[in-house]
């Protein structure tokens, strides 16, 4: 009688000892079909460096120069025009407005937003009606509500006459007025963007768990504690993202200020661009317009840095 399980162990003892694999080697036609999707890139890439790389170097080179735009020459002035900006009254102010209006953006914009994304996620019949009606003003063009609001905002606008059917002797010169003007600035972008920053918490608001929700209620949490408490710690992200999206727009204002007050009165509502724009292609002060470009690129590329440095641990946490 044979022993189970010998003829077996038998065989596997005379079975060849398999032979090591050699390391997989990829076929020359895959290694040349990787590169493919380079092929497609390179025309944006070559735009890119030719149109977007080249220009800023050229912007950073001119911005240490006294040039004109049409001189053959540049005069090399070093860091003049840099401290011109941070010690010249126009520069400074400037610069402080600009941030005043990022600032304010930033805090009134997040506010706002997250208000109405609370009370758009609840379960009102007529949500989805206010959802569009808030994200209405987000496509329309900034030079468009500008000149709206440069109608309405006017001394013979309806604003003013409404407030002299109340009884108001004096209305305000809204945009002859240096800190009137800057406060209409800041509510027609915040009142335009408010929308896209609603948007993006109410995705986050999706994101909350209904049990936490409930189990926070069961213990007796009310609607502030739980939104402090619950809600707010998952929407760390889009408050993240919302604060650099809304400093960055902030900080590259425009469209609004040129539209609403051209920059006066007496350049009491100049920003970075409007006044860049000025120097540059009004004034012809090449190298200064270039110097106020590189400090907000500047600015925007380290603020931008720090908050996406804050959003990666958010993360890593």
């Amino acid at each position: 009688m044979s022993e189970p399980g010998t003829a077996a162990t038998r065989r596997r003892a005379t079975r060849p000892a398999p032979t090591p694999t050699e390391p997989h080697r990829p076929r020359r036609g895959r290694r040349r079909g990787s590169y493919v999707p380079w092929w497609f890139a390179a025309p944006a890439i070559v735009l890119f460096l030719a149109l977007t790389v080249r220009a800023s170097i050229e912007g950073v080179s001119i911005s240490f120069t006294d040039w004109n735009g049409l001189s053959p020459e540049r005069e090399f002035v070093g860091l003049d025009n840099f401290v011109s900006i941070f010690t010249a009254p126009d520069g400074l102010g400037a610069v402080t407005r600009t941030f005043i209006i990022a600032f304010a953006l930033v805090v009134i914009q997040n506010v706002a937003g997250m208000l109405l994304a609370l009370a758009l996620n609840t379960k009102i019949k007529s949500r989805l009606v206010l959802r569009t009606v808030f994200f209405a003003p987000a496509v329309l063009s900034p030079v468009v509500l500008g000149y709206t609001f440069k109608y309405i905002v006017a001394p013979d606008g309806p604003v003013n006459e409404v407030l002299a059917v109340v009884g108001v002797d004096t209305p305000p010169n809204w945009l002859g007025t240096p800190s009137l003007g800057l406060a209409v600035i800041i509510f027609v972008i915040a009142w335009q963007s408010v929308g896209s920053t609603m948007v993006i918490y109410l995705a986050g608001l999706q994101g909350v768990p209904p049990d936490v929700l409930e189990a926070a209620s069961l213990d007796g949490a009310g609607p502030v504690r739980t939104f402090f408490s619950v809600t707010l710690p998952y929407l760390s992200h889009a408050v993240t993202i919302n604060m650099v999206l809304t400093m960055i727009a902030g900080l590259r204002v425009f469209d609004e200020v040129y539209v609403l007050t051209g920059g006066g009165p007496a350049n009491q509502t100049q920003t970075i661009s409007t006044l860049l724009v000025q120097e540059a292609f009004k004034f012809g002060n090449y190298g200064y317009g270039a110097a106020l470009a590189v400090v907000l690129s500047v600015v925007i590329a380290v603020l931008t840095a720090i908050q996406f440095t804050l959003l990666r641990r958010q993360r890593s946490a």
